[in-house]
C-alpha cells in the first residue's frame, strides 16, 4: 500500500524505473522478433500483418514507454537531491504523472490481446492510421493509450520546471546548478511546449476514427500531410527531450570519474539552450520527400545542419574534460566514453540526412533506421545505462557488480554496433524500411544476418544487466554517502539511500560543484543554511492511482462505443479531482533529531 499511495519522489523514481524497464524488455523482445524475421531472405517466422504490429509497437513502446520513464526515473531520483530540495514542487502531481503514464502504457499494449495491435507504424501516418485504411480497433489503442500516457509526461514536465525554478538550495544560482539538472530543466521546457502538439494531433485523429471527422481524410476534404506536420512538430523536439538528459548524465559521469570540473560549463549550458531552441525549428526535415518545394527544403536543411554546431561544442567539452584527467574506468565511465564516438557517428549521418537532395536517396531506407538508432540507442540508452550504474548506490544503497556491469557494457556495445553499423550500407544498397521480407541474392543477405546476430548480443547484454540487479538486490545496503568518493554535487552529501526528508538541514551552496568545494576546503559535511527543526512532508494519497484507473476505463469506453464506461470512468477521475480540491491536505511533520512523526 505504501508504494501505491506514495508521493515521495525517490519511490516514484523507482516505480518509473521498474515500469520503464519492463516496457524496455517488451520492446526489446519485439525488436528480436523483427530481427529473426529479417535473418534470411523470404523468411516466414511471422506473417506480414504481425510484422507491421511488431514494428509499430516496438517503436512506440521504446520511445514513449521505455526511454521516457527511465529518464523520469533518473529525474525523480536525482534532481531534487542535486537542488538540495526535500521533494519536488508538486508531490501529488508527481504521483499522478506516474500512474497516468502507466495506465496509458498498459492500455496501449492491450491491443495484443484484442483483435490486433496498432499496425500503422510508430509515426501513425495518415491515411494508414485513419478509418478508411484501418477500420479495426487496433489504432484506437494507440490513439487513446498515448493520450493518457502523454498526460503523465506533461505533468512531469510542468512539475520539474517548477521544482528547478523555485526549490534550489540557498546560494544555488542557475549557473551553479549541476549539468544534469540543467539538462532536465531544458527537457522539461521542451516537454511543456511539445507534448500538447502531440495531444492535439491525437485528439484530431481520434475524432476522425471515432466520430467521422475529416482532419486527415483526403476523400472528404482533409489533408494527410497535416498529420505529418503535427507529428513532427512534436516528434523532433521529442528527440531532444530524450537525448538532453543523456547529455546531462554523461556530463556528470565524465566529470566525476576524471576528477575534474566539467570543461566549459557555461558554453555547455548555452549549447543546451541552443539545441532546444533549434530543435523546434527543423521538423520538416522528416518531410523532404513530401514535396514542400525547394525554398522550404533549403531552409530546413540549413536549420538542421546548424544543430550540429552546439552538439559539436558539447562533444569537445567532454573530450577536454577527459583530457589530462585522473580517469577511473568504472562501468558508468565505460558507458559514457562509449557514448561519445557512437553519438558522433549518429550526428554525422544526421548531417548527411539534412542535405535535402541526398535525403531523396536515403529517405525511407535502412540508412535512416541506422541513423536514429545510433542517436537513440547509441546516445540515449548508453546514457541511461551510465546513469543507472552511477546513481544506483544512491537510489538503492548498493553498488552494482562492476564485473557484470563491464560484461553488460561490452556485450551491449559490440552487439549494438554489429546490429546498426551494417544497416547504413543496407540502406545505401536500397533496402527499404518497414519491409517484412526481401528477395535473395540482392547483396542484402549477409548484412541482415550480421544485424540479427548483433541484436541477440544486445539481448544478452540486457539479460546480464537484469542478473546484476538481482544479485545486487540480495546484498546488504552498504554504500557510502559519497559512493564513488569523488562526488561533486549535493546528492553525495546525504546517506545512500536518502532518508524520506532528504536533507536534515537545507545545505548552503557556496559555488559550482558544491560538495567538491566543501571537500577541497577540508570539510566533511555541507554547511547548513538553517537550524535543525521539524520538517514538513506531504501526505501519501491513493487518489492518483484511482484517477488513472478512471481514465483507463474511460479510454475503453471511447474505444468500444460504450457510453456508460466512458461516463463512469470520467466521473471517477473528476470525483477524485473534486475531493483533492475541497479537502485541504496539510501533510505531516518529521522531527529529524528524534525521527518522530507529528500529524
Amino acid at each position: 500500500m505504501d508504494w501505491l499511495t506514495t508521493v515521495d519522489h525517490k519511490k516514484i523514481g523507482i516505480l518509473y524505473l521498474i515500469a520503464g524497464f519492463f516496457f524496455f524488455l517488451v520492446g526489446g523482445a519485439e525488436a528480436i522478433m523483427i530481427r529473426i524475421q529479417l535473418l534470411k531472405p523470404m523468411n516466414d517466422f511471422v506473417a506480414a500483418d504481425t510484422f507491421n504490429e511488431l514494428l509499430t509497437m516496438h517503436g512506440t513502446t521504446m520511445i514513449f514507454l521505455a526511454a521516457m520513464p527511465m529518464l523520469f526515473a533518473l529525474m525523480n531520483a536525482v534532481v531534487p537531491l542535486q537542488l538540495g530540495a526535500r521533494d519536488v514542487a508538486f508531490p501529488f502531481l508527481n504521483s499522478l504523472g506516474f500512474w497516468t503514464f502507466f495506465a496509458g502504457g498498459i492500455l496501449l499494449n492491450l491491443g495484443w490481446f484484442d483483435a490486433s495491435a496498432p499496425d500503422a507504424g510508430w509515426t501513425a501516418y495518415a491515411p494508414l492510421s485513419g478509418p478508411t485504411f484501418n477500420g479495426s480497433r487496433a489504432m484506437d489503442y494507440y490513439v487513446i493509450g498515448l493520450q493518457i500516457a502523454g498526460i503523465g509526461t506533461l505533468l512531469g514536465g510542468i512539475n520539474f520546471m517548477a521544482t528547478i525554478i523555485n526549490m534550489r538550495a540557498p546560494g544555488m544560482s542557475f549557473m551553479r546548478m549541476p549539468m544534469f539538472t540543467w539538462a532536465i530543466f531544458i527537457t522539461s521546457v521542451l516537454i511543456v511546449f511539445a507534448f500538447p502538439v502531440l495531444t492535439v494531433g491525437l485528439v484530431a485523429l481520434m475524432f476522425d476514427r471515432l466520430f467521422g471527422a475529416n482532419f486527415f481524410e483526403s476523400g472528404t476534404g482533409g489533408n494527410e500531410v497535416l498529420w505529418e506536420h503535427i507529428f513532427w512538430i512534436f516528434g523532433h523536439p521529442e528527440v531532444y527531450i530524450l537525448i538532453l538528459p543523456a547529455f546531462g548524465v554523461i556530463s556528470e559521469v565524465v566529470s566525476t570519474f576524471s576528477r575534474k570540473r566539467l570543461f566549459g560549463y557555461s558554453s555547455m549550458v548555452f549549447a543546451l539552450v541552443l539545441i532546444a531552441f533549434l530543435g523546434f525549428m527543423v521538423w520538416a526535415h522528416h518531410m523532404f520527400a513530401t514535396g514542400l518545394g525547394p525554398v522550404a527544403n533549403a531552409l530546413f536543411s540549413i536549420g538542421t545542419m546548424l544543430i550540429a554546431v552546439p552538439t559539436g561544442v558539447k562533444i569537445f567539452n567532454w573530450l577536454f574534460t577527459l583530457w589530462g584527467g585522473s580517469i577511473r574506468y568504472t562501468t558508468a565511465m565505460l558507458f559514457a566514453v562509449g557514448f561519445i564516438p557512437t553519438f558522433v557517428m549518429g550526428g554525422v549521418t544526421g548531417v548527411m540526412l539534412a542535405s535535402a537532395p541526398a535525403d531523396y536517396q536515403y529517405h525511407d531506407s535502412y540508412f535512416v533506421v541506422a541513423h536514429f538508432h545510433y542517436v537513440i540507442v547509441g546516445g540515449l540508452i548508453l546514457g541511461i545505462f551510465a546513469g543507472l550504474h552511477y546513481w544506483w548506490p544512491k537510489m538503492f544503497g548498493r553498488h552494482l557488480n562492476e564485473g557484470l556491469g563491464k560484461l553488460t557494457f561490452w556485450t551491449f556495445f559490440i552487439g549494438f554496433h554489429l546490429t546498426f553499423f551494417v544497416q547504413h550500407f543496407l540502406g545505401l544498397l536500397g533496402m527499404p524500411r518497414r519491409v517484412w521480407t526481401y528477395l535473395p541474392n540482392q547483396g542484402l543477405d549477409n548484412m541482415n544476418l550480421i544485424s540479427s546476430i548483433g541484436a541477440f548480443l544486445m539481448g544478452i547484454g540486457t539479460i546480464v544487466f537484469v542478473t546484476n540487479v538481482i544479485i545486487t538486490w540480495l546484498k546488504p545496503r552498504n554504500a557510502e554517502a559519497d559512493a564513488w568518493e569523488d562526488g561533486r554535487s549535493l546528492e553525495w552529501t546525504i546517506p545512500s539511500p536518502p532518508p524520506e526528508y532528504n536533507f536534515k538541514q537545507t545545505p548552503l551552496v557556496r559555488g559550482a560543484d558544491a560538495w567538491w568545494k566543501e571537500k577541497m576546503d577540508g570539510k566533511t559535511e555541507m554547511t547548513p543554511a538553517e537550524p535543525v527543526g521539524p520538517i514538513h512532508m506531504p501526505s501519501p494519497s491513493i487518489l492518483p492511482l484511482i484517477m488513472s484507473i478512471g481514465l483507463f476505463i474511460a479510454g475503453f469506453g471511447f474505444m468500444y462505443d460504450n457510453l456508460l464506461a466512458t461516463i463512469g470512468g470520467l466521473a471517477v477521475t473528476f470525483a477524485c479531482m473534486f475531493l483533492r480540491s475541497v479537502f485541504d491536505d496539510h501533510g505531516f511533520h518529521i522531527d529529524p533529531e528524534h525521527e518522530e512523526v507529528h500529524a
